[in-house]
């Protein structure tokens, strides 16, 4: 489809940009992307747009992986909810704060680092659990949702990638498994996190942040924002018992560590991260409902009501996520990132190709939503140059690793970055805008690297 297939996405962005408005940016994007496939497949363009658009979602939501993607974020609603107006949350921050564990703004922006690096082993579980764990520290210490929605999105992802013991390491794996190379595939996938630039540039950032408590562009003005407002910290209960928060807590990620053992069929990097954060999250709520229950402070009508409304709350980012998901597949099919990664050509100079590798990534990555399709059209692009050219393996694949965690990083149509604003409470438009100038210098930062390390290692 040449050039127009980069119109659907470049559309999307241009919306969120102008109107502010996502769900609008991801509609008309979709609707385009189908007309053109009805164009390329010479079928009605009224209908096919129409329909086309219709079934697509369909397709989507009738998808078991993305199924239990969208219940997920759905029932997390319901968690969220339990754990909120138990009263668990301001126990929790004030057994924190007692204890010596949370007393500043460092140790708080520090035990949300800690928390996503720790459930390392799914990026949507780092980010969920971040987010529930620091929200209400970030309240009371008057420190803004934009600033921990960027702390949990930039520890999630590079956390999974450079740790590699998780569904991330097993699905690159597993796209490098299929090439015959001097080097074995986890070799070359374990030499890649030396070369994951990227990755080790965003996690120093937020620990420069976190120690310097020091914030700039967008972030610093949603900060003075706060400060020069009157503050009003997110309406929780009470404070109760932090047991209303910590158990299901620590179910949710126990759980999770064991569901992904058991999906994996005893190896835990194989394991489904879809089902396991899917079973996780129920057996969470599924504990809070029974802890709430068990409490007498409310009655079974009132937890339903309770668990209804907290669903309600994430519809919208729910769609989102939905037409997030259904325009990634419309793109793949008109052929949006294999368009993009042959604009790297034939004929660069051995030295650039490391480093049009990353920023080839970086925008299939941005223009798509998605790091993981753009590892699985990049790595068979890839790994041909190694073969052929005699490329550093592990240099090339951190390449592409890295550009892909840069684009989503950067991605408004990201369901990443959708997950990231849903766990933090923050405006979706507010976190593209403030985590753009960090992500933006870290990609910098992370060219020029990749072009040291090509003309020292070619």
């Amino acid at each position: 489809m040449s050039w127009v297939s980069i119109l659907p996405p470049l559309i999307a962005i241009v919306v969120v940009f102008w109107r502010k408005e996502v769900i609008l940016a991801l509609l008309l994007a979709l609707i385009s992307s189908e007309f053109l496939l009805a164009i390329q497949n010479d079928t009605s363009v009224l209908s096919g747009t129409f329909i086309g658009s219709i079934e697509r979602v369909i397709s989507i939501a009738t998808s078991a992986g993305n199924s239990r993607i969208l219940i997920f974020s759905i029932v997390i609603g319901a968690l969220l909810v339990y754990i909120r107006e138990s009263g668990g949350v301001a126990a929790t921050v004030n057994m924190l704060m007692r204890r010596g564990v949370a007393r500043s703004k460092r140790q708080v922006g520090f035990l949300t680092m800690f928390t996503g690096v720790a459930v390392f082993i799914e990026s949507n579980m780092s980010v969920l659990t971040s987010g529930i764990v620091a929200r209400g520290l970030f309240d009371k210490f008057k420190m803004s949702r934009a600033r921990l929605a960027y702390i949990i999105d930039s520890t999630s992802a590079p956390v999974c990638i450079l740790i590699l013991l998780n569904g991330w390491g097993a699905y690159v794996l597993g796209l490098l498994s299929n090439y015959e190379l001097e080097q074995s595939a986890v070799s070359i996938l374990w030499g890649s996190v030396a070369f994951n630039f990227y990755a080790i540039i965003a996690l120093a950032l937020v620990a420069y942040t976190i120690i310097t408590d020091k914030v700039h562009g967008p972030m610093k003005q949603a900060e003075l924002e706060l400060q020069h407002q009157q503050f009003e910290m997110e309406a929780v209960a009470t404070a109760t018992k932090a047991r209303f928060m910590l158990v299901p807590l620590l179910t949710l990620i126990a759980s999770m560590i064991g569901f992904m053992y058991w999906t994996g069929e005893g190896v835990l990097a194989n394991g489904s991260g879809s089902k396991s954060v899917l079973y996780a999250t129920v057996l969470a709520c599924t504990v809070a409902y029974l802890l709430l229950l068990q409490s007498k402070r409310f009655e079974h009508k009132e937890l339903m009501q309770l668990g209804f409304k907290g669903m309600g709350e994430l519809l919208p980012l729910v769609s989102i996520v939905l037409l997030s998901l259904t325009l990634g597949a419309s793109l793949k099919e008109l052929g949006t990132g294999v368009f993009v990664a042959s604009v790297v050509g034939d004929y660069l100079p051995v030295y650039f190709i490391v480093p049009v590798l990353f920023l080839t990534g970086a925008v299939m990555s941005f223009t798509t939503g998605t790091s993981w399709g753009t590892f699985a059209i990049l790595i068979p692009i890839g790994v041909p140059l190694i073969q052929s050219l005699g490329l550093p393996p592990s240099l090339v694949v951190g390449a592409i690793l890295s550009g892909g965690i840069f684009g989503d990083h950067c991605s408004p149509i990201s369901d990443t970055t959708a997950v990231s604003a849903l766990a933090s409470g923050c405006d979706l438009l507010t976190h593209v805008k403030t985590q753009l100038p960090y992500a933006l210098f870290g990609g910098a930062l992370s060219l020029v690297a990749f072009f040291v390390a090509s003309i020292v290692m070619l």
